[in-house]
Parts: structure tokens; C-alpha cells; sequence
């Protein structure tokens, strides 16, 4: 559905996009993750034609849009900042792109019935945009993207500006929406979990660049580098062994360990410094014999039988684990 190439954009000396190419499948759900300035909105901008590249091309359902102007591309938008009309309802709102279009009048009732029925808003047409919560705004936004039929949906960190709760239930609802209308869905964001949790494959960028794209699970068990391991979640470090928190066992005695395993990994000595209950896992901050800090996440189960406590001693392996190499395949010259 979209094809970037070789897209370079700069503001002044700052690169913004450094050789960028990217395809996202038609009807799928694809994330651009990365921290602050890695390029993520510049390159969504640049998708929506609000951004001029300065080299590369942007193509969409086989159409060259690279010149395109923005209105011209099929696409809906919808920012962190939800731009409503304060003066009109939730439905005026909604109908807003079609009445401009001049779709007849049963067509655009039709829609924006069916819209609001989608995004749970059904009984809140008459309201004003003042009178509905962060997230009800939010999902009227994504509803006037959708009215007039986009080809692709971009969303510019659209839960950026809710709290915890609602972003959590937002990104469960969108979930749900895509697999509804199977829009070709762009969405930017900086929150690991969020594209983890929605996204069918992940574009990870880093400093104007696209570090990796695949599907969540083989970003996370199969990093190319440790930028991507690291941005994809907490990194523990034992030795020359980068690992996952949930992959450490922890035990009080080395005895708990079999010969065999002590024999492929010794364990490593730690002490805890605090323990945080944080509802169904536990975490547990240490620091080892050589003066490295690391955090274990542990279960309920395993916190009951350990009854750990600050100054206590323990012993520490990764129960999965890869040396750095083999890891990093990419970093391995």
C-alpha cells in the first residue's frame, strides 16, 4: 500500500531522515518507534505530504505522490492534539469532511451513523466537544478520519496526551477498530508497550534512520543490535550476557542450581537493594559482585517462596540468555 524510498529530509545541518526506505503492506497496522528526533513524525509528515522531502519518493496504491499535494493522497490524519470544532457537535464534527465534499445528505447520515456506532459514540452526537473526556475526543477524531473513506490512516502519537488508563484502553479499542475496517493504519509513537501491543509489524528508527522492522515478536527476541534490544525494553547485563529481566532466576542458595547447569553458567552473586510489588510481578533491583546494577522481574509465586528483602544475598543466572555476537548478528564484524 505504501512504498517510501530512499527519503532524506533536512532541516538546515540537522538530518531528519537519512536515506529512509520503508513498505508497509495494504490492511495492516504498522508502528514507526522511536525515541524523541529519531525521524518517526518526519517520516509519517512525509507519508501525509504535510512534509517536502528533499530526495526519495513516496508511493501509495501503486501512485507516485511524491509532488502530491496533502488533500490529494487519500489519506485521514489525526494528531496528539485532536483539532475539533468547538462550535459544532460530536456528529457536525464527524460529517465534517463530507459536507465539504458535498456528498449528498442521506449518504453523509448514513456514514457518520455507522461511524459513530463504531467508535462507541452513538449516543453522543448531540454533545460538544467540550463536553466529552480526553479519550471520547480522541476516538471522534479517528471517527472524522474515517468518514471520508481514506486509503491510508496515519496517527501521529494520538494517545500521547491521555493518561496510563485511557491510553491502555485506547490501544486495545484501535486494535479492535482496525481489524474492523482494515484501513492501511500508520502510527507513531515513542511508547514501546503501545506498538508492542497493536502494531502487526514495527519500523524501530534511531537518529534519521531505520534501525529494524519486523513483527513485535521477532523485534523482541531477535534484536539486530542493542539499541533496538534496549528500546524494545529493560536490559539486564551479566557478564557478556545482555538479557531480559523476566529471563533471570534468582535463589538463595547455589545448591538450587543442578550441576549441569552451574557447569554451562555459573551463577553470579548479587545483592537486592529494593524489591517493588508491582500487582502480578515483582521487581527486584540488584547489584552484583563487579558493581553492575540490574533488575530481575520475578513472580508472585517466586517473591512468596523467596521473601526477599533489601541487603539480602542471592544468586543470579539468565535463564535465556545470548552472548553479544551471537545477539547482534548485525554488530558482529
Amino acid at each position: 500500500m505504501i512504498d517510501v524510498t530512499d527519503a532524506r529530509k533536512y532541516y538546515g545541518d540537522f538530518t531528519a531522515l537519512d536515506d529512509v526506505s520503508l513498505s508497509i503492506p495494504a490492511g495492516s497496522l504498522t508502528a514507526l518507534l522511536g525515541p524523541s528526533g529519531s525521524g518517526k513524525s518526519t517520516l509519517l509528515r512525509s507519508i501525509a505530504g504535510l512534509e517536502t522531502l528533499d530526495a526519495g519518493r513516496v508511493v501509495i496504491s501503486g501512485d507516485d505522490v511524491t509532488d502530491v499535494p496533502p488533500q490529494k493522497r487519500g489519506i485521514g490524519f489525526v494528531f496528539q492534539h485532536y483539532a475539533a470544532f468547538k462550535h459544532m457537535t460530536v456528529r457536525d464534527n464527524v460529517a465534517f469532511g463530507l459536507t465539504i465534499r458535498k456528498r449528498p445528505k442521506n449518504e453523509i447520515n448514513r456514514k457518520v451513523d455507522e461511524l459513530l456506532e463504531i467508535v462507541g459514540l452513538g449516543g453522543l452526537q448531540k454533545r460538544y466537544p467540550a463536553q466529552l473526556s480526553g479519550g471520547q475526543r480522541q476516538r471522534m477524531a479517528l471517527a472524522r478520519a474515517l468518514a471520508v473513506d481514506p486509503q491510508v490512516l496515519l496517527l501521529d502519537e494520538p494517545f500521547g496526551a491521555l493518561d496510563a488508563k485511557v491510553r491502555a484502553d485506547l490501544r486495545q479499542w484501535l486494535r479492535r477498530l482496525h481489524d474492523e475496517v482494515h484501513v492501511t493504519t500508520v502510527l507513531v509513537t515513542h511508547d514501546q508497550e503501545e506498538a508492542l501491543d497493536v502494531a502487526d509489524q514495527i519500523a524501530v528508527l534511531n537518529k534519521g534512520r531505520i534501525e529494524q522492522i519486523g513483527a513485535p515478536e521477532d523485534l523482541y527476541e531477535r534484536p539486530v543490535n542493542d539499541f533496538v534490544m534496549s528500546f524494545l525494553g529493560s536490559v539486564a547485563k551479566i557478564g557478556p550476557h545482555l538479557v531480559r529481566p523476566h529471563d533471570l532466576r534468582l535463589e538463595r542458595a547455589l545448591e538450587r542450581w543442578s550441576p549441569e547447569e552451574r557447569a554451562e553458567m555459573e551463577p553470579s552473586k548479587a545483592t537486592v537493594g529494593r524489591v517493588v510489588r508491582l500487582g502480578f510481578e515483582v521487581r527486584v533491583d540488584l547489584l552484583d559482585e563487579a558493581g553492575e546494577r540490574l533488575s530481575a522481574e520475578i513472580t508472585r509465586r517466586d517473591d512468596e517462596r523467596l521473601a526477599l528483602k533489601a541487603g539480602d544475598v542471592v544468586y543470579v543466572r539468565p535463564v535465556r540468555a545470548l552472548p553479544p555476537e551471537e545477539a547482534f548478528p548485525a554488530l558482529a564484524m
